[in-house]
């Protein structure tokens, strides 16, 4: 764990969790967060002494707001730790290669849903009000038998057997991890909320290029 900055945290509403607050959405989220004046942040990566994280450091509030969180989301404990005493928790972090998997089982599946279920494990165990889980538009629509009508909406699922034929798996895992997510809200009463973003677009906080970097440059 490590605290980005030096000064005493100063009195907030609440704190709110990002998970893999190093991402391009996840920056913006603690950026938001921060910029609002009133929560205090626990983001969570790979490595707080990586240089590619200093980009959240230097953010409006950090260096009284933000603290940064040394975890992996297969791993409860760091996931719990940084869960504590937070009120809300985005829940953003999900593997994402850049090149084509090799193992997507271990690679991609594993982790989405594995680590999605010690989040919201985590957050029912600290008593967070709400999870929102981000998904993606692509656990909605890869589908060779789409619904009629020209809307769709939360009954409308990737094919999971379309997924791995085309060997889709980013969606594949997408479409697994947010169907536990449900399936454990609906079993605990857990309160989950989830979003899925398409391409998304706009200026960079972070330095270093992400597997879907060229889609976020404005």
């Amino acid at each position: 764990m490590d605290q980005a900055g030096a000064g005493e945290a100063t009195a907030v509403a609440a704190a709110v969790c990002v998970t893999g607050a190093g991402g391009f959405i996840a920056s913006w989220l603690v950026e938001r967060l921060l910029a609002r004046g009133d929560y205090a942040v626990h983001g969570t990566v790979r490595d707080p002494s990586d240089p590619k994280n200093d980009h959240l450091r230097t953010l409006d509030g950090a260096g009284e707001r933000l603290r940064l969180f040394k975890a992996d989301v297969l791993d409860y404990a760091s996931v719990a730790s940084a869960v504590a005493g937070c009120a809300g928790v985005f829940h953003v972090a999900s593997p994402c290669p850049a090149a084509k998997s090799t193992n997507p089982e271990v690679e991609l599946l594993a982790p989405a849903v594995a680590g999605t279920l010690n989040v919201l494990r985590a957050c029912r165990e600290a008593g967070v009000r709400r999870v929102v889980v981000v998904s993606s538009v692509r656990a909605i629509f890869i589908n060779p038998n789409p619904p009629e009508g020209p809307t769709m909406d939360e009954h409308c699922w990737s094919d999971e057997e379309y997924c791995r034929a085309t060997e889709s798996w980013y969606c594949l895992s997408k479409t697994l991890a947010e169907r536990e997510a449900w399936a454990y809200a609906e079993k605990t009463g857990l309160d989950v909320v989830t979003v899925c973003p398409p391409l998304v677009f706009g200026p960079l906080l972070q330095p270093t290029a992400t597997a879907w970097t060229p889609w976020t440059t404005g």
